[in-house]
């Protein structure tokens, strides 16, 4: 733990200019970024009075060991530099808005030849139009069953879809008249394109022209006697009628608006957002953070701003609990990024009150829900750390906590994975994966792995000026992973040395930080091949364990008893959850590496077929089953596959020997 004097600028040199600061910890990374309009007043508060001080803030403070800054000229200056180096060091100290569970939007996927009605989650698509958040898929599924009957559009898979083309009869959708079946042709492209925009006007508020439009058909269908048709467009109008009961009104005039809402206690703040477009909630989203320090609701209410509008489309009016300190700013910088005025308001009185409370209510309900899930999420992250650290007899908490894992069948397709978590959460941006070369067992394997990750480690230093090339080469050897293998050719320390930050990229390097505490999946001899890695590599000053399924034992490199920690214990708990994570991502690697090998190992021994036409094989027929009944002639139907490679294809899969002059095609 440092002291914050030893690193306290000098009195006099901090400017009083606005400006955004950086603390860096020990190995030179920023764990948390700052704004300003004093530069000076503000760095000295951190240093005037520490056991004043959030208890948070505390441990920043002592886990840094340096602070830097940057000069601006204008308020909406220090506002885009700190929201572009929060977005590029992803502080660890800093507020992040983080979802406190993923939701679902509804899609259309209108970059599609034939648009899709779907339920997506994670990252947005391109040519994806997009309605929500809801809160729960059902609410999605209800409504979209709704509109299928007005809006038939297509819902079904790519698989399905071209299945249903080939075999010319559509799925059961169709048949019930709740998809148009362009798949059969039973409406051309454009028709079915057209449905789709008209559903899509539908989600967007546009829905009195489509219930107005439908009751004068069906009064017009009525005043000729065509009753089963008017009952039919009855029944439409009604279905649209329940869709819209399900979106509640509640602002007038179509307004178009997102309302914010707080809810927090000195440690935690639980942060709720409606979505509110054409006067209706069409949707709502949660995050719950860890505050890293006293902040007023304004202030809260800024970073929130920063995070949730720097990619997200921003409308054109937003009612939050309070104004953030520099409110022309953050509106400038707001739209700017909209390009058109946004207003930032708190409402006061009216319909626009009356919802801001309830989405009040929201948030201390999530807050609430929060905590009952498991008490003080900080405190006992911290407590789970120290406990780690008791157990192994380590100097200081782990805050960076790195697992491997190696997964394989019976010796084939090995790979090994490697997770982090930092102050006890996940950062899924540093997972990194590895084939394995060696194959000759998982203690092997952990060796392996282990020398290549430290290796590389080793390189970036070098890289950065902090270790001389000419004096680890020898440790390296020559199979080391970065570029070029060892480091004789090396690149000399740059005007940046000493920090691990590409120069070049401006960002940080990949292997470029130590953990605290390398956690390895099995027993003692995984353990001990870890630390033999790290022995090999002289390297001394991290931590080694290994976690064994059985018991979960915690074994240390060269004990002949292993360390038990509670079952209750919180250590142990973060532990068991940093090697599960470990384990999930080492066996998706290798289902997705054993599932190409399965599906390319048969074309592999055909002569002159590259991978890009055994991916063209592949797509046109869905499988090698497909493939291998296949004739010779449907085989050449495929894109640069001619007839002699056609033939080779077939001899291959059918068990018989190509000819010669399948090598030449």
């Amino acid at each position: 733990m440092a002291d914050p004097a030893t690193y306290r600028p000098a009195p006099g040199s901090i400017p009083e200019s606005p400006g955004v600061y950086r603390f860096r910890d020990p190995g030179g990374r920023v764990i948390y970024v700052g704004k300003a309009k004093s530069l000076r007043q503000r760095l000295n508060s951190y240093f005037a009075d520490f056991a004043g001080l959030h208890p948070r803030t505390q441990t920043m403070l002592t886990s840094a060991a340096s602070v830097d800054w940057t000069v601006v000229n204008t308020e909406v200056e220090a506002l885009q530099l700190e929201y572009s180096w929060i977005k590029e060091f992803d502080p660890r100290f800093n507020v992040k808005y983080r979802d406190d569970k993923s939701y679902p939007f509804l899609a259309v996927t209108m970059g599609d030849d034939f648009p899709r009605v779907q339920v997506l989650r994670g990252a947005k698509r391109k040519g994806t139009r997009y309605f929500g958040p809801y809160s729960h898929a059902w609410a999605i599924r209800e409504t979209v069953d709704l509109l299928l009957r007005v809006f038939p559009v297509r819902t079904c898979s790519a698989g399905v879809f071209k299945r249903a083309g080939q075999i010319g009869r559509p799925c059961l959708l169709g048949y019930i008249d709740k998809c148009a079946a362009p798949c059969v042709g039973r409406v051309s492209p454009e028709e079915h394109r057209a449905l789709a925009e008209d559903f899509c006007d539908f989600m967007s508020g546009n829905t009195g022209r489509f219930i107005k439009r439908l009751e004068r058909e069906m009064r017009e269908a009525a005043a000729v006697e065509e009753y089963e048709r008017a009952a039919r467009l009855r029944d439409d109008v009604q279905a649209l009628q329940r869709a819209l009961e399900k979106q509640t009104v509640v602002l007038g005039d179509g307004t178009d608006c997102d309302v914010i809402a707080l809810a927090e206690d000195p440690l935690e703040a639980a942060v709720q957002v409606f979505y509110v477009r054409g006067g209706r909630i069409r949707g709502q989203r949660g995050w719950v953070v860890d505050k890293v320090e006293e902040a007023a609701p304004g202030e809260l209410v800024e970073h929130f701003l920063l995070q949730m509008y720097g990619e997200a489309a921003i409308p054109k009016e937003i009612l939050v609990p309070a104004l953030p300190p520099e409110t022309d700013a953050v509106i400038e910088l707001l739209s700017e990024q909209r390009g058109a005025r946004v207003d930032l308001r708190v409402p006061q009185r009216g319909d626009k009150k009356s919802l801001m409370e309830t989405v009040e209510r929201n948030a201390k309900e999530s807050l609430a829900q929060h905590k009952l899930r498991r008490a003080s999420d900080l405190t006992t992250r911290s407590r789970a750390l120290q406990e780690i650290a008791d157990a192994l007899d380590l100097d200081q908490a782990p805050l960076r906590i790195e697992c491997y894992d190696v997964s394989h069948i019976q010796g084939s397709n090995v790979v090994a994975s490697m997770v982090v978590f930092e102050d006890g959460l996940a950062r899924k941006s540093e997972y990194r994966r590895f084939s394995i070369r060696s194959g000759d067992g998982d203690v092997a394997s952990i060796y392996e792995v282990i020398c290549r990750r430290f290796k590389r480690y080793l390189e970036e230093r070098v890289a950065t000026g902090e270790l001389d090339g000419e004096s680890v080469t020898g440790d390296l050897g020559e199979n080391g992973d970065g570029p070029g293998g060892g480091l004789n050719g090396a690149p000399q320390a740059d005007p940046g040395a000493g920090m691990p930050i590409d120069p070049e990229t401006g960002r940080p390097r990949k292997f470029a930080y130590p953990p605290n505490l390398v956690v390895v999946d099995g027993g003692p001899a995984q353990a001990a091949a870890a630390q033999r890695a790290l022995d090999e590599l002289g390297i001394d000053d991290v931590a080694v364990c290994g976690l064994a399924k059985r018991l979960e034992e915690v074994w240390l490199p060269g004990d002949d008893q292993p360390v038990i920690l509670p079952r209750a214990s919180e250590g142990l708990y973060l532990l068991q959850r940093v090697r599960d994570e470990a384990h999930r991502f080492a066996i998706n690697f290798h289902r997705a590496k054993r599932s190409k090998s399965l599906k390319e190992s048969a074309l592999d021994q055909v002569p002159g077929l590259g991978p890009a036409r055994r991916q063209a094989l592949l797509r046109h027929f869905g499988s090698v089953k497909r493939l291998r009944e296949a004739t010779a002639e449907e085989i050449c139907a495929v894109p640069g596959i001619g007839p002699s490679t056609a033939e080779a294809i077939v001899a291959v899969l059918r068990g018989e020997s190509p000819s010669p002059a399948g090598q030449g095609s």
